[in-house]
């Protein structure tokens, strides 16, 4: 029997028990149990059958959803939260960093294929039939030469040319070869502005002209959900033509969610989390651990480097936050300094870094969601994922036009004139 079996049953024993009461239900310490679930250590072949015992209260878990849908350049599951939110199955996952994979692993229990690695390297014939294609791929430069250049070399100017050497080649690749239902690919705000709109004409061009997709763009705020303004590019595509409409988005108020929702609380309420212990936050004496308050050395160069900055003229410098702010863009690098998102903790105190907990929060993860990395590549996973609750939001309106039973076509001209309408609207 094989030891991934025995981490199936695992994963699935944890969604309803806690470490301490699997340990003593296993008779074994609650550090043997953390160590299998890592895959630090491996669990004997024969828990199998205790595991299963462990189930039957529960029954089998669930298996299957309404749809499927596959998770590329996944980072920590952001995108694939929100799609499983909405009764969607993942049946194939790629995330080339390690760490990354860590997370998602973590997160994620019970799933039914490994963990991919670098997408370059599989052949979009050896990933399984989907539904929906989730990818927040990251944007390489395209190099773009003049078509009437290529057509004079006798050079394609399509599909294959501009887009090989680029990941979203890769993206591309696996649509024209599946042709799944729907996708979504996110992005950058800027995007659309690349190369002077060059980049992003390409992608559009491959997406609907080469691959026959309707095309649907917009930038979300991460803001009308989290105390955070973080703007991306959200792409969502449909084979057929279907009535989408980002009319039908739900948005929050801006503001309406302040930094103070996301803090830990000082007054007891804070919510004591086993899978964090006492790493971020000090239950007994109510209090953010002294780690995350800025050094009087570091402090004193943020200072003064802000200070140069506004002597100059421009706005470089720390972003401070109080309660009742929203916060700038949680970037990768915040493990350097913590300089765009500063906690004022009061006059003449040291400002301090949000705590890995306090990201999860601030990017819209729940706090069942596991930090199993250090604080260092806890911060840079937050910093390049993406604001779970917003495009929770986008897959409730896609939902009616990936399930079957619920697809509505409509005439190709209609769907054109929508689709003029909404570049009109998204220019504006």
């Amino acid at each position: 029997m094989s030891n991934d079996l025995v981490h199936h049953y695992l994963k699935e024993a944890l969604c309803y028990y806690k470490h301490k009461e699997l340990a003593e239900a296993l008779e074994v310490n609650v550090g043997t149990v953390r160590r299998w679930e890592l895959r630090e250590t491996e669990p004997r072949p024969y828990l199998v059958e205790s595991l299963k015992q462990l189930l039957l209260p529960w029954g089998e878990q669930k298996s299957g959803g309404d749809f499927k849908f596959i998770d590329l350049f996944a980072g920590i599951g952001g995108l694939r939260m929100a799609f499983e939110s909405i009764g969607g199955e993942c049946v194939f996952t790629s995330e080339w960093d390690t760490y990354a994979q860590r997370t998602y692993q973590a997160n994620y229990p019970g799933n039914a294929h490994p963990l991919n690695g670098d997408i370059t390297q599989i052949h979009e014939k050896n990933i399984p039939d989907h539904d929906v294609l989730l990818a927040g791929f990251p944007c390489q430069p395209f190099s773009i030469a003049g078509v009437s250049k290529k057509n004079s070399l006798g050079r394609a100017h399509g599909f294959s040319d501009e887009t090989q050497g680029t990941l979203f080649f890769d993206v591309a690749r696996i649509i024209k070869e599946k042709r799944p239902r729907a996708f979504l690919l996110e992005n950058v705000k800027n995007l659309q502005s690349h190369d002077k709109g060059r980049t992003f004409d390409v992608i559009r061009r491959v997406l609907t002209e080469e691959l026959g997709y309707q095309l649907h763009f917009r930038v979300i705020d991460g803001q009308h959900f989290v105390p955070q303004h973080r703007e991306r590019i959200v792409m969502v595509g449909f084979r057929e033509p279907v009535p989408f409409a980002w009319d039908a988005l739900q948005l929050p108020a801006k503001g309406t969610q302040r930094i103070k929702d996301i803090l830990h609380k000082m007054d007891g309420t804070e919510p004591m989390l086993e899978w964090d212990a006492s790493r971020f936050f000090n239950h007994e004496e109510g209090r953010v651990n002294d780690k995350y308050i800025l050094s009087d050395k570091l402090w004193s160069f943020l200072q003064g480097y802000a200070a140069k900055h506004r002597a100059k003229g421009n706005g470089f410098g720390y972003g401070l936050v109080g309660p009742d702010s929203v916060s700038r863009t949680l970037s990768a690098r915040y493990y350097k300094d913590g300089s765009e998102i500063l906690v004022d903790r009061g006059y003449d105190l040291n400002p301090r870094r949000l705590t890995p907990r306090e990201c999860a929060r601030l990017m819209g993860f729940p706090d069942s969601f596991r930090i199993p990395v250090s604080d260092t590549r806890a911060y840079k996973q937050f910093g390049n994922s993406v604001v779970m609750l917003a495009f929770q939001e986008v897959a409730r309106i896609m939902q009616p036009y990936i399930v079957e039973h619920e697809l509505n076509v409509v005439q190709p001209d209609l769907l054109v004139q929508m689709s003029a309408a909404e570049s009109e609207a998204v220019a504006a």
